[in-house]
């Protein structure tokens, strides 16, 4: 470090140390605490025991100083012995297994990790065992080093995260940098976006400088209105054609999907969506300030020529400024309601109801403007057809959710039997309305099973506004009608107890099998025949799905009077049988993935949903390709490329939050891991790898000790403690400058990139893939 870095630094830890010590300039035990945020009171006593070094029960800013500089500028060997003092709690210069335990607890909660107490006993057992060279029942400092150089990446750079406060903050170099979209990468990974934009305002150019001089005789004023009122004819059209979800559906299966951003189509429509407000503000402005000049030499005043139909101006009895006027009050209360901030935070209904205002707007537009019909008709009917279609589809079929199943972070999982009609790619999304939530509302969601799964579909619900929670309470409800749990629960308990005294009886209606489940035979009924509206369909029905293994009489195009179900009870399992209607599916970019060479699936908690379909479905296809020696029970996979699939690796990381996120799809996971038993020789086709945000990293002293202890666990048990995937769980935020400088040096094709998340993660991850040339994809509905 410099002279003036040393001098910053010194300046910073002075000034924060002023900030939190107050009057006494002496920091306690608790403005340490507070200072460092610390979840854990342990190594909070820890850290402040050894920085008072003159026991005085507070720490001066000396102390503070000099403790500061052994960790942040200190050699290796100092920062070593520091971290031995905070294992060794009795200060007796060895770590025993009773203290080594104590640790690891405190690094547990620091890392917001819940493991049993056999599992901390195991974890402390095998770092005790691997440290301690000796046998001697303790490690010392000299045992402790041995280890942790087992583990260089640990000590590239061993800090106290928590006290990154007083860390200056990094003084920025000016240095001459291109700016991101002047970049030659950035320009080839958007090619098609910008050339679609180009041609765009091109458009629109042409249509405004057209009208401009068709309209010259009206004086400036009016021109610039006129110019504006085309556009508006052209985006008020266009925004429509953008979100024809059928007909873009099938355009995505023809080459113009390599020309044309289809996968953008959102984005694009929003874009349009604005400049829709900007030359509506503009053409308002434009005729209110011609009408002032007109009232100046008329007998009609300014307000006469804006609220009334007196005038005359407008082709349908005077109507064009009252419409006018209308269209500018629902054009802004759309763009405001259709905002992130209104999307995101709950209030999706908002959105919704709103966004409907289409209809008006363009009733009110035929109204307003004399040719808008003609660019509108052409659209508008194919608008019309789609949604005939979709409400006609969505009305076949009889679907029902016959499953549910209530995950952690107030996820609900549905399973909804699937019509043989129902075809679907991995990745693609439906629309779903469930009458007994909210009989008119329809709402997106990814469908997160495999199109191979012929008999159901699945839906992963986070609840993150009040349809969803709405979703998630209702199924909560033990007492609700539709919900069979209680009553399969009470026959399962019979049937056991029956079991005790005919344990020969092979033809049950009701037989306990390995997974703990149970086989339920009910009469069918059909509400439907007996003219029920579509919102009562949910009564208790018997129309549920039949075992996996053995297809149900529908499927064999019979009409059965009798279904088999499986069923399992549990407080957060529930069988039921309530109506719903599904609209779609429809396409999303995720659908290019097969047709890559080296896919990267990156999911961001909940956003694992589309990827879960596609992972099942690859690992299908990679199953068809897979085969076994009959001598030597050898199998291996044919590395073949055809139109269906081109993958030659996928790899799959998932980023969560917290533990308890991870239980959505890890039996999912797990199966795959499974599937890919026997190492490949070319190595592994699916790699996958899972980050937990909230574990602190490896080379922080509050877990470095855990992190070892979990990497020793996992090697000896071949699976991860935090999942129990085979894969081990990493602490942290990936450093994707890294993951994509690995991706790369595999050279296993050209890399696309694909994402479902939150939206800032998003714009990281696309700035290193133009850094790296990698494809990149995100999945928007």
């Amino acid at each position: 470090m410099s002279s003036d870095e040393d001098a910053r630094w010194l300046e910073w830890v002075t000034k924060q140390f002023e900030n939190i010590a107050g009057e006494d300039k002496e920091i306690d035990l608790d403005e340490f605490k507070t200072a460092l945020k610390v979840k854990e009171s342990f190594f909070a006593e820890r850290f402040f025991s050894l920085f008072d070094s003159d026991r005085s029960g507070s720490i001066s800013l000396d102390e503070l100083l000099k403790a500061l500089n052994l960790l942040i500028h200190g050699t290796e060997a100092d920062r070593l012995r520091f971290l031995f003092q905070v294992y060794d709690v009795d200060g007796s210069g060895s770590i025993d297994p009773d203290e080594l335990k104590t640790v690891l607890k405190s690094c547990l909660q620091e890392s917001a990790i819940s493991l049993p107490e056999e599992k901390l006993e195991d974890l402390t057992l095998v770092l005790f065992e691997s440290a301690d060279k000796d046998n001697s029942g303790s490690i010392t400092f000299e045992e402790l080093k041995a280890e942790l150089e087992n583990f260089p990446e640990v000590m590239e750079n061993l800090t106290i995260s928590a006290a990154n406060w007083l860390k200056p903050p990094e003084v920025e170099q000016k240095k001459h940098q291109t700016h991101r979209y002047l970049t030659r990468a950035y320009w080839q990974n958007n090619s098609r976006k910008l050339l679609f934009l180009c041609l765009y305002s091109l458009l629109n150019l042409l249509l405004f400088v057209g009208a401009v001089l068709y309209h010259r005789y009206g004086g400036g004023w009016f021109m610039l209105a006129k110019g504006c009122g085309q556009c508006l004819n052209f985006n008020c059209t266009f925004v429509m054609v953008l979100m024809l979800r059928r007909c873009l559906t099938w355009v995505r299966t023809t080459w113009v999907v390599r020309v044309l951003p289809l996968d953008q189509n959102i984005l694009l429509h929003q874009i349009v969506g604005y400049a829709i407000l900007f030359f509506t503000v503009v053409h308002t402005a434009a005729h209110v300030v011609n009408f002032a000049w007109m009232s100046a030499s008329s007998e009609f005043s300014l307000w006469e020529y804006l609220l009334t139909t007196r005038p005359g101006v407008g082709w349908v009895k005077g109507t064009a400024s009252l419409t006018g006027v209308i269209l500018q009050l629902l054009i802004f209360l759309m763009v405001i309601c259709s905002s992130t901030f209104v999307r995101r935070s709950g209030h999706f209904e908002v959105f919704y109801w709103t966004h409907l205002s289409y209809i008006w707007v363009w009733i009110l537009l035929i109204i307003h403007c004399a040719n808008f019909w003609k660019w509108f008709v052409v659209p508008g009917l194919v608008f019309l057809l789609e949604k005939i279609v979709g409400i006609a589809v969505s009305r076949m079929g009889g679907l029902h959710i016959v499953e549910v199943n209530l995950l952690p972070s107030k996820v609900t999982h549905l399973v909804i039997r699937r019509p043989q009609f129902f075809q679907f790619k991995p990745g693609d999304y439906i629309y779903i309305n469930i009458p007994k939530i909210a009989k008119y509302e329809w709402h997106p969601f990814t469908i997160s099973s495999a199109p191979e799964q012929s008999d159901t579909l699945w839906l992963h619900v986070r609840s993150m506004g009040q349809w969803t929670n709405r979703l998630y309470e209702y199924f909560r409800q033990p007492e609700s009608p539709e919900l069979l749990t209680t009553s399969l629960r009470r026959r399962r308990q019979q049937e056991k107890k029956d079991d005790m005294f005919s344990s020969s009886d092979s033809n049950r209606a009701v037989a306990t099998n390995e997974d703990d489940s149970i086989t339920l035979t009910l009469f069918h009924q059909n509400s439907s025949e007996s003219g029920a509206d579509p919102a009562s369909e949910s009564e208790p029905q018997a129309t549920l799905k039949p075992p996996p293994d053995e297809p149900g009489s529908a499927d064999r195009g019979e009409t059965p009077s009798l279904r088999e179900i499986p069923a399992k009870s549990g407080e957060n399992h529930r069988v039921c049988n309530i109506k719903c209607y599904v609209d779609g599916p429809y396409g999303t970019p995720t659908r290019q993935i097969f047709a890559s060479e080296h896919a990267v699936l990156i999911g961001a908690g909940i956003g694992i949903t589309p990827f879960a379909s596609i992972l099942q479905s690859i690992m299908y296809r990679y199953r068809m390709r897979k085969h076994l020696c009959p001598s030597c029970n050898y199998s291996w996979c044919e590395n073949i490329k055809d139109s269906d699939m081109k993958l030659r690796k996928v790899d799959f990381i998932w980023i969560n939050r917290d533990q308890k996120s991870f239980e959505w799809f890890v039996s999912l996971l797990t199966q795959l891991e499974l599937d890919q038993a026997d190492e490949e020789p070319e190595g592994r086709f699916l790699e996958m790898h899972m980050y937990m945000t909230s574990a602190l990293s490896k080379n922080d002293m509050k877990a470095i000790g855990l992190q070892m202890a979990l990497d020793l666990l996992a090697k000896k048990e071949k699976k991860d403690s935090i999942t129990g995937l085979r894969t081990r769980t990493q602490p942290g935020r990936p450093r994707w400058e890294k993951v994509f400088q690995k991706l790369s040096e595999e050279n296993k094709g050209k890399v696309h990139v694909f994402y479902c998340g939150a939206p800032s993660l998003a714009k990281a991850i696309k700035a290193q893939c133009e850094n790296f040339g990698f494809n990149f994809y995100k999945e928007n509905f």
